[in-house]
């Protein structure tokens, strides 16, 4: 099995990458983040509301169930 590639491309394989690839903040991962800040699209009012109104509806329920349970 030592023979065998590593199929992630963990730093087993391809050796740690170093202090000069993740600068001197240790388990920062410089590749994780774009190189342009990126803006949020619009909040989506019917999703979030019909969210809030199944949450809503099972509040709802969950009363009505440990009120018939007094």
């Amino acid at each position: 099995m030592a023979d065998q590639e590593d199929a992630n491309g963990s730093d087993a394989s391809a050796g740690p990458h170093g202090m000069a690839d993740h600068d001197e903040a240790h388990g920062h991962d410089d590749h994780a983040h774009a190189d342009e800040a990126e803006t949020l699209g619009p909040l989506d009012v019917v999703a979030w509301g019909a969210a809030g109104l199944g949450i809503a509806a099972g509040l709802i329920v969950a009363l009505v169930l440990a009120l018939s349970a007094i």
